[in-house]
């Protein structure tokens, strides 16, 4: 991790198995428009937001109550010059335990300052990991986007 790629950082008192569920439960958390699976190496999902965010993930490491690695393989934003500016970062998760409560540390690596969409991811990300996930992790209700018809 650089300095300069978003991250942050939970505590929270359920185990690390219970974060790392939440976690996986992407449509719990960050969209109901999460298509296909999300929770098995190698599996790969699709998030959309209107016609603003489009991207595909893969996990390329999970580790059982301990990490979750996302590699974005293709992004498409409606607001910036560059419509690929995710493509080939990483999104991690990496759980950990710390003072008898279980920590959460979410790094996007690769989403940088220099992104014209960074203020926005920044905000973004800030509301679903610190707010939604948290959420879920700690009362099992998230406050992902909800599903909408999108047109193909």
């Amino acid at each position: 991790m650089t300095a300069s790629d978003f991250n942050t950082i939970l505590l929270v008192d359920e185990t690390p198995a219970e974060v790392f569920n939440a976690i996986n439960n992407v449509r719990g958390w960050w969209s109901e428009n999460i298509e296909d699976g999300t929770t098995r190496l190698n599996d790969e999902f699709t998030y959309q937001f209107k016609d603003v965010h489009k991207c595909t993930m893969k996990l390329i490491e999970v580790i059982p109550d301990k990490k979750v690695v996302w590699l974005v393989l293709d992004n498409y934003f409606n607001f910036t010059e560059d419509k690929t500016e995710w493509t080939g970062t990483k999104i991690e998760f990496e759980i950990s335990e710390k003072e008898n409560k279980t920590q959460l540390h979410f790094t996007h690596r690769g989403l940088v300052p220099a992104y014209e969409c960074y203020n926005i991811c920044f905000d973004a990300w800030t509301h679903y990991i610190n707010d939604s996930l948290r959420n879920l992790i700690t009362t099992g209700k998230g406050q992902p986007n909800p599903k909408e018809n999108i047109p193909a």
